[in-house]
């Protein structure tokens, strides 16, 4: 089990980034198949702004977004329920402690209380994971 950043996710469908970041993203969606991850309450309406900004600037259609949102809908993401109640306590405190913004900190706070690795390609969480003991999924 792991966390799953919404930016791995976007890579999937909008398979933007540089080879790098495509290749983690791919290696990332190829353990998801097999394993499960699990994601803030948050990650919902990351996934949902970005596929809606993202058909607005006509960088996909209505329908690719819809059928992406099939598939993520088969692989085992679970909602973690808890990242709400941490909102104004331990992910803003992270947020704090290590620059990022309160959505990418909600990521951070649930690798750390889950004891679980990050899958991530945002720079900054990157970093954050690396000085607060977080594996990264590879």
């Amino acid at each position: 089990m792991f966390v799953l950043d919404n930016c791995v996710t976007m890579c999937w469908v909008l398979n933007d980034g540089n080879d790098g970041n495509r290749g983690y993203a791919e290696r990332v969606l190829r353990r998801l198949m097999t394993g499960e991850a699990v994601v803030p309450s948050i990650w919902g309406l990351e996934v949902g702004n970005v596929l809606a900004k993202s058909e607005a600037r006509g960088l996909i259609t209505e329908a690719r977004s819809q059928g992406f949102l099939s598939k993520l809908e088969r692989l085992s993401i679970s909602s973690d329920s808890e990242s709400q109640d941490r909102a104004f306590s331990d992910i803003l405190n992270l947020a704090r402690r290590y620059k990022l913004s309160t959505y990418d900190a909600s990521y951070l706070e649930l690798a750390i209380r889950r004891q679980i690795p990050l899958a991530t390609v945002d720079k900054d969480l990157v970093k954050a994971a690396r000085l607060a003991g977080v594996y990264l999924e590879v």
